[in-house]
């Protein structure tokens, strides 16, 4: 029997809008300000190393990365840092938590035709404020039929959502482009996961893909209706 498909949640950072590209001009920026202190790998490294060390305690968006810029550059000049560089990283952050919504392609269209048929819901994480701004700013917000800001993606946190708002996550399928929260824990809540790329996500969302019939990938969230309405008719091999 092919499955029954109820209720579709999106990821919203670089699947509807971009995201990433702003993280990464700001670490260019961060480079720049420390290049007399270490080379740019090295501090890289550093920085995803403080990333990861203060997501159980900042969670995840722009004011933890903020924060982990700011223990990085004093930890590479050994406390010496300069204040007009601790300036420079607030405002950095603060730029972030202002920059434009720029949709992906696709994205629009994809919501709007697939509102018709099933449930659609925003799933994302990060800092509740800038999440409500970008979701209000993207014109997108009308066209969904619930909203969930959480602080990560778990698949007791995708049991709970579907169950809310559809008919359980086994009559779910959550898109996105993080492996590691999009795909990997909603099927093992029981839905399918289907991975829409994107040229720049995060080392903390990468994973490797699973080994799962409910597990698909995409190559853009245009093709997302059709490999819906082709699990939807039984043809599971067609859309692997």
């Amino acid at each position: 029997m092919p499955p029954t498909l109820t209720t579709i949640g999106f990821d919203a950072d670089d699947t509807l809008w971009h995201n990433g590209r702003f993280f990464a001009m700001t670490q260019d920026h961060f480079a720049d300000l420390l290049a007399e202190h270490t080379d740019r790998d090295t501090l890289m490294d550093r920085l995803l190393a403080a990333e990861r060390r203060n997501l159980p305690h900042y969670g995840f968006g722009i004011k933890g990365f903020t924060l982990s810029m700011i223990e990085t550059a004093i930890e590479v000049t050994q406390g010496r840092v300069p204040a007009h560089v601790i300036s420079q990283l607030l405002d950095a952050g603060r730029d972030m938590l202002s920059h434009s919504v720029d949709l992906l392609p696709h994205a629009a269209d994809t919501v709007e035709t697939l509102r018709h048929s099933h449930k659609v819901l925003v799933i994302t994480k990060g800092d509740l404020l800038d999440q409500e701004r970008k979701l209000a700013q993207s014109g997108l917000r009308d066209l969904f039929d619930g909203v969930e800001i959480v602080s990560a993606k778990t698949p007791d946190v995708y049991n709970e959502i579907f169950a809310h708002h559809g008919t359980g996550a086994d009559q779910g399928l959550m898109v996105g482009n993080s492996m590691a929260s999009d795909v990997i824990p909603m099927i093992e809540a029981g839905g399918w996961g289907v991975y829409a790329p994107h040229g720049l996500t995060w080392a903390v969302e990468h994973a490797e893909p699973p080994d799962h019939p409910n597990y698909h990938a995409i190559d853009t969230l245009g093709d997302l209706p059709d490999l819906i309405q082709t699990l939807t008719q039984g043809d599971i091999n067609a859309a692997s």
